[in-house]
């Protein structure tokens, strides 16, 4: 195929790039967080959504539009402003983060968890898991072994499966009511600060995080299209972007709200899944629940194709004696065994790295979106990470659980941490990363009058 650079990309070729996004991007915790976030918030449902869409929606999109504006491919690009070595530890940490240590086995253990184990019997839940795992991770090897085939498999097969599915479960609900958004119940910790949990809650989706990843296939896949060019490629990442990140934000709101009305039938459930098989119980019965199971399959396959493949791409690049396709069973082989410790000891140990990676992420795509402002110099970079990384690393550890959370050194730290602003909100490392903030801008644009004085003299 010729080079592009001088062609524009048809509409239909714009949703099929959106598409695969929204593939990627939308997966298990993407169903089941926003639905349990409506159950917490109730009638503060439309708050909560606010805080939730800023990480679960804007932040995401503008991770895209920081590999658009950089021109970058993958993970490594965005951190290489603060060096190979940081840019390498940023890469793997985020990879093992989103991949084999908790986000790809989550895709596996949602949808075991929600759709499957209710026709289990109990005592063959574990063997169960083993077999469906052993299966869902060789489909997952088998969508992305050829990397050109990922934007067909994912953009044009998987995901229209999944949103008509979807649609199904929302006409159905919205049709017939479970109850009144407007009057239901408020847990605690919703009643004043539903903005500031809807925004941590959206932590869990982990798309900031993925977004960075997903940028290499992405890139690759608009590549396979005949698109050369950077700037072309940037500009069809960027436009696609904002249209399948749009839909995942619509898509966000009906699930919200589709939670705040299962309170006029529920109590509020102990998480998300526990809330989709109730509400799909009520309409469907044994065929709702079937009905579940696929449709938690299909989108956890989705996205577990798109993260295996990433974890594969980027390794191969970086470390290229190994190959894309070992790489790409290593990815699949550790998620597997990763599945089989369960869904509440993988969400248990994921939190405390997300409380830590998602600051690092946010800043550095923030910078990323922005860095033309500043010439992309390496030193606001870094005074914003020295200064984001401290607290980030306190916020990690008193999100551990009680076995590190609770010794002498995590008591330690919480009691260093509580002296931070925004701390009991979890974001102690806001205002320290706006100081270091101005400390970089500042050091910028005094370098800037240095040389220029130089340069007259």
């Amino acid at each position: 195929m010729k080079d592009s650079t001088s062609e524009k990309l048809t509409w239909k070729g714009y949703l099929v790039v959106a598409s695969l996004l929204f593939g990627l991007f939308f997966g298990a915790g993407n169903l089941i967080f926003p639905l349990h976030l409506g159950q917490l918030a109730g009638k503060n449902w439309l708050l909560a959504a606010a805080g939730f869409l800023v990480t679960g929606v804007l932040l995401p999109l503008l991770s895209v539009l920081a590999v658009s504006i950089t021109r970058s491919e993958g993970v490594y690009d965005i951190g290489k402003p603060l060096g190979k070595v940081f840019a390498v530890v940023f890469m793997v940490l985020i990879h093992a983060t989103i991949g084999p240590l908790f986000g790809t086995p989550r895709t596996a253990t949602v949808s075991f968890t929600v759709g499957i184990a209710p026709f289990v019997p109990q005592n063959a839940e574990k063997v169960s898991l083993l077999i469906f795992s052993v299966l869902f991770f060789a489909a997952a090897f088998a969508f992305s072994y050829h990397q050109n085939n990922i934007l067909s498999n994912i953009g044009k097969v998987l995901n229209p499966l999944f949103l008509g599915l979807l649609f199904l479960v929302f006409v159905v609900a919205f049709l017939n009511p479970l109850g009144n958004p407007q009057v239901a119940t408020v847990t605690q910790a919703y009643q004043h600060s539903a903005l500031v949990n809807g925004f941590l809650e959206g932590y869990n989706t982990m798309d900031a995080l993925a977004g960075l990843a997903f940028g290499v296939t992405v890139v690759t896949a608009i590549r396979g299209m005949g698109f050369k060019s950077s700037k072309t490629i940037s500009k069809v990442v960027a436009q696609s972007g904002f249209v399948g990140v749009s839909a995942i934000g619509f898509i966000y709101l009906l699930l919200i709200l589709m939670g705040a009305m299962s309170l006029g039938r529920f109590s509020v459930s102990d998480n998300g899944g526990v809330a989709f098989n109730q509400i799909v119980n009520v309409y469907g019965g044994v065929f709702g629940q079937a009905l579940l199971a696929l449709l938690l399959t299909v989108t956890c396959l989705t996205t577990a194709v798109g993260l295996v493949a990433a974890f594969a791409q980027d390794f191969h690049k970086h470390f290229p004696k190994v190959s894309y396709h070992t790489w790409l069973f290593l990815s699949c082989f550790s998620s597997f065994l990763a599945a089989n410790f369960g869904l509440d000891q993988i969400i248990a140990w994921s939190t405390p790295m997300l409380m830590f990676l998602y600051p690092l992420s946010m800043v550095l795509i923030l910078l990323s979106v922005c860095s033309p402002l500043f010439n992309k110099d390496s030193v606001v970079y870094f005074f914003v990470i020295l200064f984001t990384v401290v607290p980030a690393l306190g916020d990690m550890v008193v999100a551990f659980p009680s076995v590190v959370s609770q010794s002498s050194f995590g008591l330690a730290v919480a009691s260093l941490r509580a002296h931070l602003p925004l701390a009991q909100m979890g974001m102690s490392w806001l205002v320290p990363a706006l100081i270091g903030l101005a400390i970089g801008l500042a050091v910028h644009y005094a370098k800037g009058r240095s040389m220029a004085v130089n340069v007259e003299s």
